[in-house]
């Protein structure tokens, strides 16, 4: 491991990498005319350094080019918590396909030869399509998505027409950025599968490479997920790893005794605020110590199912009714929470339920509003904008 590329420069272009780095970690599809493209000429100015520090410190390739930066991670695995949510499994077979149909269509196509295609991509891979509305939302949400990486431009019309209507568009290809999409080897995978596994795969430096990912990429690291050499490995260098995150990408390292968490203080690198404004997040966090409070297994993750965290989240829309949103939704709030948790790496399924993983006790959260009394009358939120259980504004 080194960070030559860092030491090599003056204290101005250090930082200025560390920005960088951190943006392509956010954003591995960097582009002009897309979110933070005014970062694209210092990426170019620091690619060397940056393509030295990517494979070095994580195994990863960088193409710096003057329109776009890729950086290409590893695939996150069999891993139900990561992706694009709005996609879906439909959705993203869907994706698959449309990529595969645009490496033939040119520079320009119509949605509507666009949509043949890519339906006849599916007959070929034995995938059955249809006509209803379900699909239709399915392909437009793929098309969307590529929209809003640049690789289509809607030129005339849209593609969110689809879902409604048989409108027409004009699409124009980036082929160029299509080129950069696919980061597994889709040339030796025989499979999905297999795809899947090996787009996934250690880098070079195999353990050392694996678990510093999994620390960049993960907010939380359990010993007991890792192979008994990778678990060694991140006992013994915990402590310059934590310097070589917070150095290289911004990041803070917590050492417990079931594992790492890492966390940025900007809160930029990452898609998951916690603790958060939202309803689900706030009950999820005040729900935390309450659903802890039990016995652990093995590694300290606890026990729980569905039913004490309906009774434990109910508990608490019972006894706070004006901190929440109006628009909470009970029977879904259960599933709400416990996916947030998953996505947290705070929560996993088992075969008897959940278990919920130790990290939670970094949190011990108190309200600062007088519970409800049995038997009082249930008052009606008061309308006062910014007013909430933590002193925060409410969003739902």
């Amino acid at each position: 491991m080194t960070v030559d590329s860092l030491d090599r420069l003056g204290e101005i272009d250090q930082a200025d990498v560390v920005r960088c780095a951190r943006v392509l970690l956010r954003r591995p599809l960097l582009r002009a005319g897309g979110p933070e493209a005014e970062l694209l000429p210092l990426v170019h100015r620091h690619r060397a350094a940056l393509t030295e520090l990517f494979a070095g410190l994580l195994g990863y390739r960088l193409v710096v080019e003057r329109r776009f930066a890729r950086l290409y991670k590893s695939g996150p695995g069999e891993d139900p918590t990561r992706g694009e949510p709005s996609l879906g499994p439909r959705g993203y077979a869907y994706l698959a396909l449309a990529i595969a149909a645009l490496t033939t269509v040119g520079q320009q196509t119509l949605l509507s030869r666009l949509v043949t295609d890519m339906r006849t991509a599916a007959a070929h891979a034995g995938i059955s399509v249809s006509d209803d509305l379900g699909d239709l939302r399915a392909i437009a949400a793929a098309l969307r998505h590529l929209v809003a990486l640049g690789v289509l431009t809607e030129t005339e019309g849209t593609v969110t027409a689809l879902s409604d209507s048989p409108a027409e568009a004009l699409l124009t290809v980036d082929t160029s950025l299509l080129g950069q999409l696919v980061t597994g080897p889709v040339g030796a995978a025989g499979s999905a599968s297999e795809l899947v596994r090996l787009a996934a795969r250690p880098g070079p430096r195999g353990v050392e490479h694996t678990v510093r990912r999994r620390l960049v990429e993960h907010p939380v690291t359990h010993y007991t997920d890792l192979s008994e050499e990778e678990a060694a490995w991140l006992r013994r260098r915990a402590r310059s790893e934590a310097r070589l995150l917070e150095r290289c990408f911004g990041l803070v390292t917590e050492t417990r005794l079931e594992g790492v968490a890492v966390t940025d203080p900007e809160d930029y690198l990452t898609d998951i605020t916690f603790p958060g404004q939202s309803t689900v997040a706030r009950i999820a966090l005040l729900a935390l110590p309450e659903l802890l409070d039990a016995p652990a297994v093995e590694g300290g993750w606890v026990p729980v199912t569905a039913e004490r965290v309906a009774e434990v989240c109910g508990g608490l829309l019972e006894a706070y009714p004006a901190a929440w949103s109006r628009q909470t939704n009970p029977a879904r709030l259960v599933e709400d929470v416990l996916r947030l948790l998953a996505a947290l790496r705070l929560a996993r399924r088992d075969e008897d339920g959940w278990l919920l993983s130790p990290a939670g006790h970094r949190w011990q959260p108190e309200p600062d509003a007088t519970p409800r009394q049995a038997g009082e009358p249930e008052e009606e939120p008061e309308p006062v904008a910014g007013w909430s259980l933590f002193d925060e504004g409410d969003m739902p």
